[in-house]
Order: structure tokens, then sequence, then C-alpha cells
């Protein structure tokens, strides 16, 4: 019987040893998803404010929020996370001194 050092009995899941970003792919289809719901989100509002015209402020309130929403779901879809800031690891030496004696002065 194979066990895991954890003693949980997980033989087939795998470690996770590193902090890999999620792939392009994933992400492109992630911000997809978002895109296609706030966009999804337009015409239910409209629709409401359809149907809420006897309730002027409410229909109002519809329209208001049914007309940005375009513009922040590209915004949103064309947003890729920040990179990760990575430290660099540069060699930095020990700057010497420099010497210090005395030079002679020729006046001319």
């Amino acid at each position: 019987m194979n066990r895991s050092p954890r003693g949980t009995g997980d033989e087939d899941t795998p470690v996770l040893i590193t902090e890999a970003a999620p792939s392009y792919e994933d992400e492109h289809a992630a911000r997809k998803r978002k895109y296609m719901l706030m966009m999804g989100m337009r015409f239910p509002c409209l629709v409401l404010a359809g149907l809420f015209y006897h309730t002027w402020w409410l229909a109002l309130l519809f329209i208001v929020v049914s007309i940005p929403l375009p513009w922040v779901a590209v915004l949103i879809a064309n947003d890729r996370p920040p990179r990760k800031s990575e430290k660099v690891s540069r060699y930095h030496r020990n700057a010497k001194a420099l010497e210090r004696r005395e030079h002679r002065v020729i006046d001319g």
C-alpha cells in the first residue's frame, strides 16, 4: 500500500510547487465570461425599464444602469492582470576606495 507522506491517501493528487499564473487561454476564457455576463445584464435592464415605465424613477434607474454597461464590459474584457514584479538578482561589487596619497603638482 503506497501512502502519501501526509497520511491522507492522495497518491494521485499532484502537489503544487510553483505559483504559476493561469494559462493565457484560461485567462481569456474568464474575461470572455465576464464580458458576456455584463453584456447579458444590459438587455434585462432595458426590459425592466420598459416594464416599470409607470414608476418613472425606477425605469430611469434601469436605463442609467444599462448605459455604461457596454463600456465597462469592454474595459473589463480587455484588462489583463498585472505582471508579477520579480526581483532581479544582480551582482553588486564593493566599490574600491581611491588611493589616498600625495601627488606632485608641477606649476609652470
